[in-house]
């Protein structure tokens, strides 16, 4: 069994609707983010989504080292796919360092939103749409 010190990189799962996402951080001498072997730019081409994916890396004070991460994410939208990578890293970073807990709890990304799509109902024709009421 590997202990921490031998181990090369420390890994959080983030999930988010039909999203799921694999991240690892490893200290590294600059920060760089990696999505499915793509760049950070070319993965999530907006900037709002960008920011969400490092979100928990520059939103609290506590870190003082460079990352190295590294995203293995599929199913789901781009923006669950962008919520679930900053939950994994949230996650990883609390198992680098206990300490931060306290910071990204506050923040809310620690936490997994629970907020799925609904089921279709038979006889309807989505989820709560029904079909049109004609009076004649």
């Amino acid at each position: 069994m590997a202990t921490k010190t031998e181990q090369k990189y420390i890994e959080g799962i983030g999930r988010r609707k039909e999203a799921v996402s694999r991240v690892r951080i490893t200290p590294s001498k600059k920060f760089e983010v990696k999505i499915n072997d793509k760049s950070l730019v070319d993965y999530f081409d907006t900037k709002e989504l960008q920011k969400i994916v490092v979100a928990s890396f520059e939103d609290i004070e506590g870190i003082n080292e460079k990352f190295s991460v590294s995203v293995h994410v599929k199913g789901g939208g781009i923006k669950s796919q962008a919520e679930s990578i900053r939950l994994g890293s949230a996650r990883a970073l609390v198992k680098f360092n206990e300490e931060l807990r306290k910071d990204l709890k506050k923040l809310g990304y620690l936490k997994r939103d629970p907020r799925v799509k609904e089921r279709k109902k038979f006889g309807l024709k989505k989820a709560r749409k029904s079909a049109q009421w004609s009076k004649r």
